[in-house]
């Protein structure tokens, strides 16, 4: 059981509050997870009291839980745990506000002063909302015997390249320790995302071929049906490779691709993840040009329906070189992963919506069933989303006299395994581990830098127009044809989604 704290969301009357939050956290507390005198302390520019909150927290419930757990006896003992605090992120008078009713509630809550706060902000309020808080007083150090306080946790993305990313480290570093900081990625509290690590280190099967002698290549693929949706003046500042690969594909690399930790605990998981993104070759002008594309897509029919392209999208200029899709080959110079290209994509409003990391096997030293059908090599599938799980694809005789060859799937599915269990959302997971103080799944500063350190050369060769021009593809497919052209240069081929 976590102690109690004051948990306090900056910019709860927008999109993640309502969809992601407040149902993660009336989850926790409902499920036994969180002491009931935990606070939820609201903080938006709204001219609300309590009582307008709660209103609001059981609208997003409603919506994106359902209107039952509302009936739920436990949905008025939680609304009694909700406050707000309504100012301008701006106004340093608000943050005197808070700070007054954080008091109170450490007097009638029990507390302790220890408290968390989330900016689900646009990044670009970070730094400031740090600077705020730290003159009223809101960040001074706690030490506990359940770790330090007060905890900050911020979304991405985490600066546009390595020097604002810095910029934005050393303003949060002003006033939390690095212990402090949660750099959040939901794709690490995914079950399968967590499952990648059990399943190399927990089972010795693989571990043995888990290197350059055994693996042909990798490919990480994260794919999007949805377009942007009503973020289309925030990604036309990130696109692709800002939004996706620097923290998701980035994160996803690393855990398949890190050495053993000798120990099991947040500093030398993360240790290792880093040494990972550090060993990434630089990507060159002339890798650049070859190695990667980028591109957008356009209007089309998807799903029968028509599906407008992302220039006609709300927000966007007309005239956008914003990609929406990028695809590429990385390489691990590390003794391990020497040869082993790995093949990312990324892209939104493609063929179908799936996050998953395949592990491509080379083929046996001698083909001896050449002229019997079957597959090529085998392949080690790990599905982050959704059916989240792990297949492995191998070559079985088909029944009959003949000797014929059919490839065939050996899989293992978390919703039939544990038919009984409820899949947290990874914002659950996510929220309990800052509370508890465990920092595993989250970024320190280094990865992010090292993350970025690899993506600015590449991002700088995209302003030249002569360099990796933007491509199209229509809203639907399963991305540009200049995609292909990578793989086809190396012979071999993406997987299907």
């Amino acid at each position: 059981m976590a102690h109690p704290c004051a948990f306090v969301i900056f910019g709860a009357a927008g999109d993640l509050s309502r969809r992601k939050l407040m149902p993660a956290l009336f989850h926790l507390w409902r499920g036994g997870h969180l002491d009931e005198r935990t606070a939820f302390v609201g903080a938006a520019r709204r001219e609300w009291d309590d009582n307008a909150f709660r209103d609001e927290a059981a609208g997003s419930l409603r919506e994106f839980v359902g209107a039952d757990v509302l009936q739920d006896g436990a949905w008025e003992r939680f609304a009694a745990r909700l406050f707000f605090v309504g100012f301008d992120m701006n106004d340093q008078s608000g943050y005197e506000r808070l700070k007054q009713r954080l008091e109170e509630l450490d007097e009638t809550s029990g507390v302790g002063q220890r408290r968390v706060f989330y900016l689900a902000t646009p990044p670009q309020a970070f730094a400031l909302a740090s600077r705020q808080m730290d003159a009223a007083g809101l960040t001074q150090p706690l030490k506990t015997e359940d770790g330090d306080w007060p905890r900050i946790v911020v979304e991405k993305p985490f600066g546009r390249d390595l020097a604002s990313s810095r910029e934005l480290d050393a303003e949060l570093l002003r006033s939390f320790d690095e212990e402090r900081i949660y750099r959040i990625d939901h794709y690490l509290g995914k079950e399968m995302a967590q499952n990648l690590m059990v399943f190399r280190f927990g089972n010795t099967i693989f571990e043995s071929i888990w290197n350059r002698n055994w693996i042909d290549h990798v490919q990480i693929s994260v794919a999007e049906s949805i377009g942007v949706e009503n973020r289309g003046k925030t990604y036309e500042q990130m696109g692709a490779a800002r939004d996706i690969v620097q923290n998701h594909i980035m994160q996803l690399l690393a855990t398949v691709a890190m050495e053993p930790p000798s120990r099991f605990d947040a500093q030398r998981v993360r240790a290792e993840k880093t040494t990972v993104i550090e060993a990434i070759r630089p990507v060159d002008p002339e890798s650049a040009e070859t190695d990667f594309v980028r591109a957008q897509y356009i209007a089309d029919a998807a799903g029968g329906q028509p599906v407008k392209g992302y220039r006609q999208e709300n927000q966007v200029a007309s005239d956008s070189l914003t990609e929406t899709y990028m695809a590429g080959k990385f390489h691990i110079e590390t003794w391990r992963w020497n040869g082993v290209p790995f093949y990312i994509r990324t892209g939104k409003r493609l063929s179908k919506r799936v996050t998953e990391a395949s592990i491509h096997f080379k083929e046996p030293p001698m083909t001896l069933f050449r002229d019997c059908g079957g597959a090529p090599s085998n392949i080690l599938t790990m599905r982050i989303q959704p059916d989240e799980g792990i297949s492995l694809s191998i070559d079985a005789k088909k029944p009959g006299v003949a000797m014929a060859l059919e490839s065939a799937l050996m899989a293992f599915r978390y919703s039939e395994a544990f038919p009984d269990r409820v899949m947290p959302d990874a914002y659950e997971t996510l929220i309990m581990d800052v509370i508890m103080g465990d920092s595993m799944l989250f970024a320190p500063s280094e990865m992010h830098a090292a993350a970025w350190a690899v993506l600015d050369p590449l991002l700088t060769a995209w302003e030249s127009p002569e360099i990796c021009p933007l491509d199209f593809y229509p809203a639907g497919a399963a991305g540009p044809q200049s995609a292909n052209a990578i793989m086809q240069r190396d012979g071999r081929k993406w997987s299907h989604f």
